[in-house]
């Protein structure tokens, strides 16, 4: 295992317990048996770590539900959504409950920038699913469902991250899909404007720009051992430098590295930057 993911693994399992302002570097490199040296060689502070698990925690969720949602056909899509979701905060239970306590309390500004941006990006996958599902007939109460099922997966997701109660994720998923479609179907009063949504979410920020997607993929050629993944990577390092391959091959080589749980969210931000040229 990479020193850098180590770090940011065994971090993640002290923050969980104790709070993030809890947690000293000195409690992070003794249990992760490693010098404060070795620490400050990976990252520059303990600021610097969190945000670092938010982007690979918070970018692993969000490629996940992405390729749900464009991969599956409607009439499962919802159910594939939610169980995804839920899923993917039982896998990585203790970063959510990080997430949970520091957003109740922080004030670290490039954190809650952060936090803007894969809020909105979070919204544009769900409005992209819920217009796939309903089409035209929920134009003017598409920002309402959305937030609606953002409130689910808040609500639900405190049960087994904060209160770790059992539950049956298809069971959740089968009747949060009836919920949804009863709200889609019956509601027909409108609050949430696009105008109020966009106040609601502020600016946008942390675009990844070509460069910043060229740095993250040469990282990880160094970081990764498998030489599929490393070359995928070049090949698609080179693709966005010089387009040359087939629509075909890249997805291709997409696919080869979403598998991978360091590399799975690049696939998403490579889509999320030809979309947005």
């Amino acid at each position: 295992m990479a020193k850098k993911q180590l770090i940011m693994e065994k971090a993640l399992e002290l923050f969980a317990k104790q709070g993030f302002e809890s947690t000293s570097v000195q409690q992070i490199t003794e249990h992760c048996g490693i010098s404060k040296g070795a620490f400050y060689l990976s990252f520059k502070s303990k600021d610097e770590l969190i945000l670092a698990l938010i982007d690979h925690f918070m970018m692993q969720f969000l490629s996940e539900i992405d390729y749900v949602v464009r991969n599956t056909k409607n009439e499962k899509l919802l159910y594939e959504f939610f169980f995804t979701t839920f899923q993917s905060f039982h896998k990585h239970s203790d970063f959510a409950k990080l997430l949970m306590k520091e957003q109740a309390h922080t004030i670290n500004e490039e954190f809650i920038h952060k936090m803007y941006d894969f809020n909105r990006m979070l919204d544009k996958v769900i409005l992209t699913m819920i217009e796939h599902l309903y089409g035209e007939r929920i134009r003017q109460t598409k920002y309402d469902l959305m937030y609606c099922i953002k409130g689910f997966i808040q609500t639900y997701s405190h049960l087994f991250v904060i209160y770790n109660v059992p539950l049956n994720l298809e069971l959740l998923a089968h009747s949060l899909v009836e919920k949804t479609n009863v709200l889609a179907k019956h509601m027909t009063l409108p609050f949430i404007s696009e105008d109020l949504h966009q106040i609601f979410t502020g600016p946008e920020y942390g675009r990844e720009t070509k460069e910043q997607l060229i740095q993250k993929m040469e990282q990880l050629v160094e970081e990764v051992d498998d030489p599929i993944i490393k070359e995928s990577l070049l090949l698609l390092k080179n693709e966005l430098i010089y387009p040359s391959l087939s629509p075909a091959i890249v997805k291709g080589l997409q696919e080869n590295i979403r598998q991978h749980p360091q590399c799975k969210w690049i696939p998403y931000l490579i889509d999320r930057y030809f979309k947005c040229l």
